[in-house]
């Protein structure tokens, strides 16, 4: 029913994807030059889709537009949270407390303002490493230090929690809030009851706060569940989640997300400092209610389509990168490729395939923290046609360097 192989061209939309890589990955201007135009890249990188929102959400959309008028909106009513309730319910027997619900256009924009409500100057911060660099950064906005808690990985590509380093960083006297990546960005994991339990555990023992930020919740392989933390964790008042219908979706830049904060100072401490005082964008909610009242048929489909995307480069790199670790993913649309055996002699792997494949792609321990040297993050969301011609290209630039060597 619906088209996933349709290439859609996203230039002069002012798309971070297609116009600000080069800050982005690179840290540079228009300065900066490649053997290849601008047109020309594969572009694997930054965590949107190349594909066209839900025709559904179009449509309302489309109707909101017709009514013209778009002045202050909020969320007046109980139907955007009946909606939100409804797909949570369906979707993971799990039903949030409308008191809880507060929005941001955005988990990071919410990251931010959290880290700066909940800790103080000289406390810090605990990430699973590597780990999404917002993370870092929400720490970095506020001056709080940060701990890591790096993920124990095996030679076949599967990541696991190493619980004794975990509660050591706990221990810590100077920490004071987790954030906690459910699944997980960027190795994909969906965590068990029983991984979720023990973390619970060690949380609540040393009693720190806790934001799960679960924005990709929606997006596991078919044989695949997400279980919130808030039904680990059913009574503790810390607890934070955030979830969002935009990357699910792919409407981000309509900027728009869930913040369910149990305790209620903390929840009003959240919405006083507002700086949106409690606005949200008119289009923004609608797309985001259509999403989760008439969203799910589109979503099963595209979910069919990532899972044959992922059997596709676990194939792919087997027969022409052999060398590459790919285990697939049990969520998100992103594939953790380690190639630390591939190219073991170059240091900077963006800039590598970059400029010898004409491929952008994120990776290593300056944008995912730590723990990710050798390793790449390639977006499989996106028409099988064009992951195929980045593959060629990065298979090609592979073979060219160690060939050279």
């Amino acid at each position: 029913m619906y088209n996933f192989d349709e290439i859609i061209d996203r230039r002069n939309t002012n798309a971070l994807n297609t116009d600000g890589f080069r800050e982005y990955i690179f840290h540079a201007g228009p300065e900066k030059v490649f053997p290849y135009k601008d047109e020309e890249f594969v572009r694997m990188w930054v965590a949107d889709m190349e594909f066209g929102a839900a025709p559904e959400i179009i449509e309302e959309i489309h109707k909101r537009v017709d009514r013209r008028i778009f002045g202050y909106t909020g969320v007046y009513d109980d139907g955007y949270f009946n909606s939100f309730k409804k797909w949570c319910k369906d979707r993971y027997n799990w039903e949030p407390n409308k008191e809880e619900l507060c929005f941001s256009p955005g988990i990071i924009p919410a990251l931010y303002q959290l880290a700066e409500n909940l800790c103080a100057a000289d406390e810090k911060i605990l990430i699973n490493t590597p780990a999404y660099g917002y993370f870092l950064h929400a720490a970095e906005y506020s001056n709080i230090g940060v701990l890591h808690s790096p993920l124990l990985k095996n030679e076949k590509g599967e990541f696991f929690l190493d619980y004794e380093d975990f509660e050591a960083k706990c221990a810590d006297p100077k920490c004071k809030l987790v954030i906690w990546c459910n699944p997980h960005n960027p190795t994909g994991r969906v965590w068990t009851a029983e991984e979720l339990k023990r973390i619970a555990e060690i949380v609540e023992k040393y009693n720190l706060w806790i934001i799960s930020d679960e924005i990709h919740c929606d997006l596991t392989r078919r044989c695949y569940t997400h279980i919130p933390m808030a039904e680990i964790m059913t009574d503790y008042p810390k607890l934070i989640t955030c979830m969002a219908p935009t990357k699910t979706f792919n409407f981000a830049g309509l900027a728009f997300s869930n913040v369910l904060i149990r305790d209620k100072e903390t929840r009003d401490l959240f919405k006083k400092r507002d700086k949106l005082a409690g606005m949200v964008n008119p289009i923004s909610l609608t797309a985001a209610k259509t999403a989760y009242d008439k969203g799910g048929g589109w979503l099963e489909e595209l979910k069919i389509y990532l899972d044959d995307n992922f059997a596709f480069v676990k194939d792919y790199l087997a027969k022409y990168i052999p060398k590459a670790v790919m285990n697939i993913s049990e969520a998100t649309y992103l594939a953790w490729v380690d190639l630390s055996e591939v190219l073991p002699d170059v240091e900077n792997l963006p800039a590598f395939f970059a400029d010898k494949a004409g491929v952008l792609l994120e990776g290593g321990d300056d944008l995912f923290v730590g723990n990710a040297k050798g390793y790449i993050r390639l977006n499989l969301a996106m028409p099988r046609a064009v992951i195929e011609t980045g593959l060629r290209r990065m298979a090609e630039a592979v073979s060219l360097n160690n060939n050279s060597i």
